[in-house]
């Protein structure tokens, strides 16, 4: 079946919204403003930190393990600290256009890293939360924070991630050590036993269900991120609203 020209306009608009959801316009604002910029690195870092504690007071917790293991075991203190990382970046390009930042293999692996586990564990949280909704959902003081306030904080890391690919890029060698990571952090939470403290055991559905999430985000991310060395820009001037400062 062959679609008609609105049709694959439509589809077309359709698909790049979803690569690029918000107006280059609006990123523009909010990362290429010192002030907004810095709010958002205060803000990132206050949930590391958050993130942080929530661990150091879990059962089991990073007081039970070898140091080396924190990246592995703090999954979303890890994905705040690659977004901070990532969005620090941005620093030394304020007064130029965000989708111009500076690309290179480093910043395109730490960008992807960043996308990655953000999206990852944004998605990972919503699930692993309403497989068992008559543990979590409820509107007592504990549960209020205990599902609303964990549900809707993670929703924020796929915010954060969508915005990633507007100033970052990947390359085919990121997006591969990206996939191996996550799947080695998969086999460390599940097969240690390791994973985010939950109200119930993980079982093979919910194994499954990250291992699945963990090639679904990366395929994304090879979509959506534009490639390091390339000539594909993220956007023209008249779509941005935006003037390339020199």
């Amino acid at each position: 079946m062959v679609e008609s020209p609105d049709e694959s306009t439509a589809s077309g608009a359709w698909r790049a919204r979803l690569r690029r959801p918000f107006p280059e316009r609006w990123v523009q604002y909010y990362l290429g403003n010192g002030a907004s910029l810095g709010w958002l690195l205060v803000v990132d870092g206050a949930a590391f930190l958050l993130g942080v504690s929530f661990y150091v007071h879990s059962n089991p917790s990073l007081r039970d393990l070898s140091s080396l293991a924190y990246p592995l075991f703090g999954d979303s203190p890890t994905a705040l600290a690659l977004a901070t990382l990532s969005v620090a970046t941005l620093l030394p390009n304020l007064g130029r256009r965000v989708t111009q930042a500076p690309s290179n293999r480093l910043l395109a692996l730490l960008h992807t890293l960043a996308f990655v586990w953000l999206l990852k564990y944004g998605l990972w949280t919503a699930i692993a939360l309403n497989l068992r909704p008559d543990l979590y959902v409820g509107f007592t003081p504990a549960l209020l924070w205990e599902y609303w306030g964990i549900l809707i904080t993670h929703l924020f890391f796929l915010l954060h991630a969508a915005v990633i690919p507007y100033y970052g890029k990947t390359t085919r060698e990121a997006l591969a050590a990206a996939l191996v990571l996550l799947l080695v952090n998969d086999a460390f939470d599940y097969g240690l036993g390791l994973y985010p403290p939950l109200r119930y055991e993980a079982g093979p559905l919910l194994a499954g269900i990250t291992v699945v999430l963990s090639v679904v985000v990366v395929a994304y991310a090879a979509w959506a991120f534009d490639r390091h060395g390339s000539d594909s820009g993220h956007g023209s001037d008249s779509d941005s609203g935006v003037g390339r400062t020199e």
